[in-house]
């Protein structure tokens, strides 16, 4: 290997702000990776499949309803902030308000649909855990999160990506440790108060390095309608990801939504590269798309083939390394072997249509991404009711290979049609 010319690129990569940020959430997500693998096993094995079902069903359906816990906030202050740095406190205090004002009628609206969604066997007092959590701290978190985003601040991000990890791992061995037979809602409680902590120190960490809070009332009202879409298009994306595993619980058995879950679980694993070039690249589309969506594909372009090979080359690894689930997570968990090779292509399919779905988002194409992911949402819905009834998770598999693929197709080809638009209009002011 020629050492002299490996230098100098290294020195260009070391002054590239997306390969420093990328790999910054690279290695946070590493990090989280190993914590998170440690305390899903941890959890896995102690709850077993029936009661782990339980927690993960309602995780789900509280998942659908999150995004409207903060109206878009927190992408509200990474598009406005990444352009306007002196915006900060006030879209930070907005963000805030919304997380606390939404999340607390968010809670008693999750209370009230949860007996229609999920089996009895589930106690109440579990969905209000889960639904505090995922609706109130979870958000204060992602929300802490993204305001280091906006700022091209990313080892902050990272950081934050990591500690709940931290907290939940050591939540978990609290578990194995302080409960000789513990259940879901055992877990629920320390799911809480691991969480909880986590979100009071990324809010501190936000006040004391970028500012205080500032409520901007006038602010809201102007954009309460593209911070709507921004929690559409996540809601939509909970659901076409998430929502098998809820009706699973309710028209399969709790045991099929713990195998499936293990499965898919392993698949969020794989995407961890992915996901981390997709968070550091995201604030550049919005500055890309101050000049159209030409200018969202243009980058898009760059990133997307690299994303689509790892995709590929992580569907094949999965698929021969699945057997080693039941090492990991126990002989109950045999099932997951045939689920997670059913779900190998899951990676590829999501990196193609995640850069599809940014490029129209940086290009001021909200609306159009949320619509798609809408229909498919609904689209994913109507053939689990159809599949799972009569093939348990593995209806759920082939309703998600499905789902992504439509979605994937869908996305490109709007991004194609409202390029060819954009390209016709330029040709007819010249």
């Amino acid at each position: 290997m020629n050492l002299g010319k490996l230098k100098p690129w290294i020195v260009s990569l070391s002054k590239n702000s997306l390969a420093k940020n990328t790999l910054w959430m690279l290695l946070a997500q590493g990090m989280r990776l190993v914590l998170q693998a440690a305390y899903f096993v941890i959890i896995a094995r102690a709850l077993g499949a029936e009661q782990y079902g339980a927690f993960v069903s309602a995780t789900a359906l509280v998942a659908i309803l999150a995004p409207f816990a903060s109206l878009g906030g927190g992408n509200l202050l990474i598009k406005n902030v990444s352009r306007n740095r002196g915006l900060f406190s006030e879209y930070w205090g907005n963000a805030l308000f919304m997380i606390f004002v939404s999340g607390l009628v968010l809670i008693i609206l999750v209370l009230c649909v949860a007996p229609f969604f999920l089996p009895k066997t589930i106690p109440i007092l579990l969905i209000l855990l889960v639904s505090i959590t995922d609706l109130i701290f979870t958000r204060l978190l992602d929300t802490a999160g993204q305001a280091f985003q906006a700022v091209f601040w990313l080892s902050k991000t990272a950081q934050l990506n990591i500690l709940p990890q931290v907290t939940r791992l050591i939540a978990a061995l609290a578990l194995v440790n302080l409960f000789p037979n513990p259940g879901a809602l055992e877990w629920s409680s320390l799911y809480l108060i691991s969480t909880a902590i986590s979100a009071v120190l990324g809010v501190l960490l936000v006040h004391c390095l970028l500012g205080s809070p500032k409520l901007a009332i006038s602010r809201i009202k102007p954009e309460i309608t593209e911070g709507f879409y921004f929690s559409v298009s996540l809601s939509a994306q909970t659901i076409y990801n998430d929502i098998d595993k809820t009706m699973l619980a309710g028209l399969s058995s709790l045991e099929a939504t713990g195998i499936y879950a293990a499965a898919y679980r392993l698949i969020d694993v794989a995407f961890v590269p992915v996901k981390s070039l997709l968070a550091a690249a995201y604030t550049k589309f919005f500055q890309r798309g101050s000049a159209g969506i030409g200018g969202t594909i243009d980058f898009s372009k760059r990133l997307s083939p690299i994303a689509g090979i790892y995709g590929l080359t992580a569907g094949i690894g999965l698929f021969f390394l699945a057997p080693v689930i039941p090492n990991l997570l126990g002989d109950e968990y045999a099932g997951a072997v045939e689920a997670l090779r059913w779900l190998a292509p899951l990676p590829l399919l999501k990196a193609m249509h995640y850069f599809a779905a940014d490029t129209l988002t940086g290009a001021g194409f909200q609306g159009v991404r949320s619509a798609v992911q809408v229909i498919v949402a609904v689209f994913n819905t109507l053939i689990n009711l159809w599949l799972i009834p009569l093939y348990s998770w593995r209806g759920a598999a082939w309703s998600s290979l499905a789902s992504d693929t439509f979605l994937m197709l869908c996305l490109w080809t709007m991004v194609a049609f409202l390029y060819r638009q954009q390209a016709q209009r330029l040709k007819e002011n010249q």
